[in-house]
């Protein structure tokens, strides 16, 4: 027998509940969870689309943890838990083979970070994928971008760089540096634990220089960061690319779902949060802007580059 779309649901995405707000999640009209009258609910959603945020070069399996891995990193920057998320997902034809991989991949994720698939939709039509990922904060402690202030320091989470570079790069990249652009890690845990000492936040998707122009339009201060401090990886420093790619892999380069802070200038989040790498890598000043610091007393403005579909 074909199968068909609610078989399809079935076989590949009909999995038990392990989160305890989940009621009901995939098999009925909508999901039913539960929510705590103490909590506030936090919501993300993204898109990817085939050919415009992800190519043959990923596996089905990495495309399935890298679906919803982008969005959980959305409620991590808002210091949020993750409780649930919808899944709607366009197919071009039934392939039973990349569902098998893209489910065990988004089921892989689903489990490593504790949330439950409570529902979504199928269709036929140009491969998309669309999540929907929902959390829980408690009232007045979500992460805003729109609280940094003059004086605090500007940290970023890991390293920056290496799935832009790995993109520039393409076949011919490092592992280590592809399996960031395919498999991203979203900080919940790291954000979580710092949510008290941090003043302001968001991750980096868009690239530095302008998700933290984000940061600084809406908290209304400007800020500087140092060439010097920006975290690199092994694999970049190594990596076979010209000086001036590397350059604007780091500062304008996507795909990092890194967390960028603003903190009190005495807290150390490193060792507040020792299981993540933190950099500190400037400073939130109260002329407005963002600048670049090469050293030497070199200081530049720096311009956001993020790539733009309606350009």
């Amino acid at each position: 027998m074909a199968l068909d779309e609610f078989g399809l649901i079935r076989q590949y995405f009909d999995w038990p509940p392990q989160h305890p707000a989940t009621v009901r999640g995939v098999g009925d009209d909508a999901a039913l969870l539960t929510q705590e009258s103490s909590q506030q609910l936090v919501i993300t959603t993204d898109t990817l689309l085939y050919q415009r945020h992800f190519d043959d070069h990923i596996s089905p399996h990495d495309l399935g943890w890298k679906s919803l891995a982008v969005s959980l990193s959305d409620l991590a920057a808002m210091a949020a838990t993750p409780t649930a998320y919808t899944l709607a997902l366009s197919l071009p034809a039934l392939d039973t083979a990349w569902l098998s991989g893209f489910s065990q991949g988004l089921r892989e994720a689903t489990m490593c970070y504790a949330v439950d698939l409570v529902g979504g939709d199928t269709t036929r039509g140009p491969l998309a994928i669309t999540i929907t990922a929902m959390g829980c904060v408690v009232p007045g402690q979500a992460l805003l971008r729109s609280g940094a202030q003059v004086g605090d320091a500007v940290w970023v989470s890991g390293t920056l760089g290496d799935a832009a570079l790995a993109l520039a790069l393409g076949p011919s990249a490092p592992p280590e540096l592809r399996s960031r652009l395919d498999r991203p890690e979203p900080r919940v845990e790291a954000a979580s634990t710092l949510r008290d000492r941090l003043h302001a936040g968001l991750d980096v998707s868009d690239g530095l220089s302008s998700d933290l122009q984000h940061m600084l339009a809406a908290s209304g201060v400007g800020a500087c960061v140092e060439w010097d401090q920006l975290p690199r990886s092994e694999s970049f420093r190594q990596a076979a690319a010209s000086d001036e790619v590397k350059q604007h892999c780091l500062l304008h380069g996507g795909d990092d779902y890194e967390l960028l802070v603003s903190a009190p200038s005495g807290h150390d989040l490193q060792r507040a949060c020792p299981g993540t790498r933190w950099t500190r890598i400037g400073r939130i000043e109260s002329t407005p802007g963002l600048r670049l610091d090469w050293g030497q007393g070199r200081v530049e403005p720096l311009l956001p580059a993020a790539w733009n579909h309606f350009a």
